[in-house]
């Protein structure tokens, strides 16, 4: 069996995985039910869009619930450390892209809790990775889809 692998998260993120965990094993998953009973009362399910519909969001509940058992089970609770200077994960860091001077501010988060609409990106994307162990004041090229970027590390807090 192969290893499992580590998800990192903050505890904030671990509790909002567990409520979501909550959330589908307690309501979701009733209401799923609910409806493949109540489509399987209609008749024949050869031509039943509803009680197809029913059993792909149970599949997809059921999946989504094993996900998220898996990722709390393998959660890596990130310590921050505040003596530290450097980018790492749980810190954040504002950086000014260059030459046009617009700043941009991220959280480097797990995979887990990337959300990169509120500023928490992963500490597997390019970003991160090109950030991660510099320090304030530091020039990064970061290497995107779009081609390289050069950043400036104005502040790591």
């Amino acid at each position: 069996m192969m290893a499992e692998e580590k998800h990192y998260m903050t505890e904030e993120g671990k509790e909002k995985l567990e409520a979501e965990l909550e959330s589908l094993k307690t309501e979701k998953r009733k209401e799923v039910v609910e409806r493949i009973k109540i489509a399987r009362s209609f008749g024949d399910l050869s031509e039943n869009s509803e009680y197809d519909s029913a059993k792909e969001e149970q599949a997809f509940v059921e999946g989504r619930i094993q996900q998220l058992e898996a990722m709390i089970r393998n959660a890596e609770i990130i310590e921050e450390d505040v003596e530290s200077s450097s980018v790492q994960v749980g810190k954040t860091v504002k950086i000014k892209e260059l030459p046009d001077e617009d700043e941009e501010e991220y959280t480097i988060v797990g995979r887990a809790e990337a959300d990169p609409l509120e500023g928490k990106i992963s500490n597997d994307s390019p970003m991160a990775r090109s950030l991660m162990g510099k320090e304030k004041g530091d020039r990064v090229m970061v290497a995107t889809p779009g081609g390289d970027l050069e950043v400036e590390i104005l502040e790591v807090f």
